[in-house]
């Protein structure tokens, strides 16, 4: 999700910078007196914006023509707001379009604000991050082994059950939070606590249970009260198909070829790991407010942002968890970030403190890759190269090569993406996931309509398939194939 539309893009950013360049030079009448320094230096600097905001917004149109890209995007600087616009429609059958006031799910950036309700009942004393969660949920199996600090940056061990079997049969329905609790508590935990990460919705459910118990206050009202209301976050609060919204998106999937509305879930299975919505305007209100020690206390961002755990030792550069929020390097830069996708909406934050840049992406297409959308918009702000979103063209393979590559490929020992032939047309299954058409762009090269992903299957010099890589988010992933 890139070199095609290149010489378009910038042909686009040249001729907007030669109509401001244009529509400042001075009149005749002015050619008598030379500008102050001051006035030349405010032209300029309105050109570089203008330019910038060409620039991106070129961008973006090239991921909206993708098919994969529709939602609200803002770029921070410091105070400045230097870019905020919406893409393609909020809801396609009423053809209204996206702004930055457009209300999305944002899934598990809803982490965030738990962990910031934890924080704030410490700094209140009603609890302590370091206490075992059997301090305040007594009857929770394995709560004495169990911190709160290990829930909130995914080192508990506690099975996550997103990734149960019967999940997507149960997602649907109505629940409690004590259902929903119920529905991990007595299974074993899957490490020592503080052994390792692993990243778990559960962990996430307990702490909403722990703020509910130690607040006296639902989760909704919690938020609403203590967070959203201070810092005038009217468009946010906890999603509910119940509630008529105004600008609420609705969510969908791309095919390929077309939109089709996302599978309907029922918000009450996500409380405080992502039941959230909010726009980008009102996420612009958070990140300025975790900017300073007015909101939360020095010490509570401290621990919020600090890199307490590794998350992808193979990673390079590595990536650390703290409290809601992931940390690593991009572009020579801290990088603070966190993606959120649930049912038709994906959106990510990502935060480069030292430059005091935040670009805040959300979509309501499930496909869509924020990541890459906000990693590529922030090297446009900081002037780095970046790639736009490659036009694929298909070509003819023999069906006897495709018939090669069918088989079962490890990506990790719990996901496994099995690849099978069904018409002459080549189809690839992740572990748990739906089953996707690969498109043949060369005999060992494939790609995916739905989302920016690629396959190169790997032959070795007997002509035998050993293996695929997969190319995701800008990494290249290597699946090697299991003997049948």
């Amino acid at each position: 999700m890139r070199l095609s539309r290149y010489f378009i893009i910038v042909a686009v950013v040249l001729v907007a910078l030669l109509l401001v360049t244009y529509q400042n030079l001075p009149a005749d009448d002015d050619l008598a007196e030379p500008e102050s320094a001051d006035a030349s230096a405010d032209m300029q600097s309105q050109v570089g914006a203008t330019s910038l905001e060409a620039e991106i917004d070129a961008y973006l149109e090239a991921h909206r023509d993708t098919g994969r890209f529709m939602g609200s995007v803002l770029v921070i600087r410091g105070d400045e707001v230097l870019f905020s616009e919406g893409y393609g429609m909020a809801n396609l059958e009423h053809n209204i379009r996206n702004m930055p006031q457009t209300k999305f799910r944002i899934g598990s950036t809803t982490k965030q604000f738990t962990a910031a309700a934890i924080l704030q009942l410490q700094e209140a004393g009603k609890l302590g991050v370091e206490a075992p969660v059997s301090t305040y949920l007594p009857e929770y199996p394995d709560g004495e082994q169990i911190t709160i600090h290990q829930l909130l940056n995914h080192t508990a061990g506690v099975p996550d059950y997103t990734s149960f079997p019967d999940f997507l049969d149960t997602v649907r329905q109505p629940t409690t939070l004590e259902e929903l609790v119920a529905r991990f508590k007595d299974e074993p935990l899957e490490f020592t606590p503080g052994e390792r990460y692993s990243y778990s919705n559960s962990g996430y459910v307990l702490l909403t249970q722990i703020i509910e118990r130690v607040s006296g206050q639902t989760y909704t009202d919690y938020v609403r009260e203590h967070i959203f209301e201070p810092l005038s976050m009217a468009d946010s609060g906890y999603d509910s198909h119940e509630a008529v919204l105004a600008n609420r998106a609705s969510g969908y999937d791309f095919t390929g070829d077309d939109y089709v509305n996302a599978a309907f879930v029922d918000m009450t299975f996500a409380v405080g790991a992502g039941g959230l919505y909010s726009t980008a305007e009102d996420l612009y209100k958070w990140n300025q407010a975790l900017e300073t020690d007015t909101f939360l206390s020095a010490p509570s961002l401290a621990a919020m942002f600090a890199p307490t755990i590794v998350v992808d030792e193979s990673a390079d550069p590595p990536s650390y968890y703290g409290y809601g929020w992931e940390m690593t390097e991009h572009l020579g830069r801290r990088l603070i970030w966190h993606v959120g996708r649930l049912a038709g909406f994906v959106m990510m934050t990502a935060r480069y403190p030292d430059e005091e840049v935040v670009v805040i992406v959300l979509s309501n297409v499930g496909t869509a890759s924020p990541d890459i959308i906000a990693q590529d918009m922030a090297a446009i702000v900081f002037g780095e190269p970046y790639e736009l979103p490659k036009e694929r063209r298909i070509i003819q393979v023999d069906p006897t090569t495709n018939q090669a590559y069918v088989g079962r490929y490890e990506l990790r020992p719990d996901f496994i993406l099995t690849v099978t032939l069904e018409g002459g047309r080549l189809f690839v299954q992740g572990t748990g996931q739906p089953k996707f058409e690969i498109y043949p762009e060369s005999e060992t090269e494939f790609f995916l309509k739905v989302t920016d992903a690629q396959l190169t299957f790997v032959v070795d010099d007997a002509g035998a398939v050993t293996g695929l890589i997969l190319h995701q988010g800008g990494r290249d992933l290597p699946a090697p194939k299991l003997e049948e």
